[in-house]
This record gives C-alpha cells, structure tokens and sequence, in this order.
C-alpha cells in the first residue's frame, strides 16, 4: 500500500517532530542548512529532506546569499493550524474559568469554616469566669 504524502498541508508537515524542531530553530532567523544540522544534529540529507518538505507547503523560505542558502520562517503559512486549534482553545479557556470559579468557591467556604472557628474559640462558655 502506498504511503500517503507528507506535504499536503501544514498539518501533516508538522507530524514530524524533527520539522518541527527546525521550525522551532527558525523562530530565531534566518539558518542555512550546515546551521540546522548543527544545532539539531542531525544528518545534512535528512535536515535537507525536511526543509523540502516545509518549503513545499509554504512553512519556509529559502534565498540565495551567495553560496549558501538561507531558510527561513513563513509564519503565515501556520494560519490553518492556528485556526483549527483556536476551538480547542475556546474549550480550554472555558474549563479554566469553571475551574477558577470552583476554587473561588472553596476559598469561600475555607474561609467561612476559618472565620466560624475563631468565633467559636473567642466566645467564652458559661458559668465560666473570665
């Protein structure tokens, strides 16, 4: 069976961790390829089969700056990612506001439990002379 294509769309371009961690070493600029195997060591061919497949959907840029060439970042192209994870941060974002409220309400009650302690060791008993 044959294997389906890596570059298709941003989402399967990023399936790969090690596109991502050149994603993640172009954040700071410009790089060539010698740079990424350096950083990330990792083999020159797989680094260059890597950034082939980034610049293929768009998650690279590559110039000519004499005999090297310089890949860098496409941060545009992440909109789609960027889109479909906006949902799930919808999501995110409203079970944190539920679980602020919970722990609002439990400080509450803490300090309820507190405040009625302290008003039942101040009050003296009776037939007790203070």
């Amino acid at each position: 069976m044959a294997r389906a294509a890596t570059t298709t769309d941003v989402f399967n371009a990023i399936a790969e961790a090690h596109r991502r961690d050149i994603l993640d070493a172009l954040v700071a600029g410009e790089a060539s390829v010698g740079e990424l195997v350096e950083r990330l060591e990792l083999a020159q061919p797989q680094v260059s089969k890597h950034l082939k497949v980034l610049a293929e959907v768009g998650l690279v840029r590559v110039r000519a700056a004499g005999r090297s060439r310089l890949y860098r970042l496409e941060a545009p192209a992440l909109a789609p990612l960027q889109r479909w994870l906006a949902t799930y941060e919808q999501l995110i974002n409203a079970r944190y506001d539920r679980l602020d409220d919970y722990l609002a309400e439990l400080q509450a009650e803490s300090q309820s439990d507190r405040q009625i302690a302290q008003t039942q060791t101040s009050v003296p008993k009776k037939g007790n002379p203070s």
